[in-house]
Parts: C-alpha cells; structure tokens; sequence
C-alpha cells in the first residue's frame, strides 16, 4: 500500500494537555493549528503555536505537546483547536524527500485544506467500511496542498504572509460579490493598510487583480464551456455583459464573441 492513515482526527481541548514521544515517531505527523495555542517541540525548542501553523513531523522526530493556561493568565480559559493525521507509506516517503520539509510554517487556513481533512476524518470514520483507496488519495491531496501552501507561504518572492493571503482570497471570492473591505477584514487590517500594502507588493490594485481573475475565468468557460457569453460574464463576476465586454475587449484587443468563434476554429 502507498499510503496509510494509522489516525486522524480534530482535537479540542479546554483543560490543560501534555503528550511526549522524545524517543522519536514511529510515522509522519502532520498538525494544523486552528484555534488558540499550544507549545510544541521543534528544533529542540518549545515554540508557541498560534491559529494557522502548520507542523510537518517525519518518523524518528521527538514530539512534545503542551495545551497550559497562559504563564501571565494562569486562571485563563483554554480553548485550543487542531487537525492532525498519522500516517505512513511508500509514497508520503518519496513525497517527504523530494523537497525540504519546514517543521513549522504559517499557512492561511485555506478552506480546501480544512476541507480535505475532514473528508479524510469521515472516510477513517466508517471502520471495516473504510475505502482504504480513497482514503489513501484524500491524504496525498492533503500532502499536496500542505505543500503548496506551505511554499507560498515562505517563498512568494519575500513577499509578507498578510498579502498573499489577501491574494488568495482575492482569488476564492473573485468571480462572486466582494468589497476591498472584505479582503482587508479578511486579514484584520484596515482597508487604507490593506490597500496599500496589496498595491506595494503586486503592483496592482485589488480590483485590477480581481479584474484579471475574472477574465482568466470567463476565457476557460469560453473554452470549456456551452453557456452563452451573457451567462458567463454574471457567473465570473461581472454585473452586466455591457461591461464585461468593455473590460475583456480591452484587456484581449477583439470581442468576445470574435474571441470565442477564433477559438473554437483552433
């Protein structure tokens, strides 16, 4: 078998909590943080972990985990939230050592990722009824978007952690109805921050990008697609075909019916 998942599952503790493995895992860990804090073992140190770290642990790694009251705030409430997955296998082995692995990363909490997870959660759920096949291709999804995110996270070019997660939002919430002071709630800063901080690092603003999103999307449906043009410009976003045709007349130099006859030629 490629891949296994030995357990996984979504953890939530409001009392204090300690595990220790210092002699080493017997297999991978992974652990996404969403809620709260916790202390964790990593390079040899405890670092605190906060909502939307991610931790990547291979076999013979020591791990320790602690949920505590804060040092300053002994009498606080504990409210600590995270997903994780055991697994082994021939292909997490190759996958592991393909790339170098961070231990810890802060990823935004994408909700492809929470998703795959939870898919994965009910899957591990049904027991002797357990499709060991999907379950095996759900883990290499979520080992491939861990990735990812993980990458961008860390090398988009230097750019900060808050604006590529505007980038991405930007990205989910395109081709539907959304403001510049979503994306800037979305990342918990103020819409001018925002707005400045977006156009500093991609040269663009957020409607530009919008905008090309939405023509990225409206040029696939084109392709992929029997919907009439009028139909594709309100599901990519755009309020009404008049403007949509402005817009992609000028960003392609031709219309998009002639755009969509020339392809369907090729």
């Amino acid at each position: 078998m490629e891949t296994e998942v030995l357990t996984c599952g979504y953890s939530f503790h409001m009392e204090p909590f300690n595990v220790s493995t210092k002699s080493g895992l017997n297999s991978y860990l992974f652990r996404l943080q969403t809620e709260g804090t916790s202390e964790v073992l990593v390079d040899g140190h405890m670092l605190r972990v906060e909502a939307g770290h991610l931790l990547l642990f291979q076999p013979g790694d020591p791990y320790e985990l602690r949920i505590e009251h804060e040092l300053d705030q002994p009498g606080s409430k504990i409210a600590s939230g995270d997903y994780y997955v055991f697994c082994k296998g021939a292909w997490i082995d190759a996958w592991w050592k393909r790339s170098l692995k961070q231990t810890c990363t802060r990823i935004d909490l994408d909700a492809r990722i929470i998703s795959l997870w939870r898919q994965l959660i009910l899957e591990k759920r049904r027991m002797e009824e357990e499709n060991h096949e999907l379950s095996g291709y759900l883990l290499q999804a979520l080992c491939l978007y861990v990735e990812r995110a993980a990458t961008e996270t860390v090398s988009l070019q230097g750019r900060p952690f808050t604006a590529t997660r505007m980038k991405r939002f930007i990205e989910a919430q395109a081709t539907a109805t959304f403001k510049v002071d979503d994306v800037a709630n979305h990342v918990g800063l103020s819409v001018s921050r925002a707005v400045h901080l977006f156009k500093e690092c991609f040269g663009k603003t957020m409607i530009q990008y919008a905008l090309e999103v939405r023509l990225a999307s409206a040029v696939e449906r084109m392709h992929d697609s029997s919907m009439s043009l009028e139909q594709i410009a309100l599901s990519c976003g755009f309020g009404s075909y008049p403007y949509f045709h402005r817009a992609f007349k000028h960003r392609f130099g031709t219309s998009p019916k002639l755009f969509r006859q020339n392809a369907q030629q090729n």
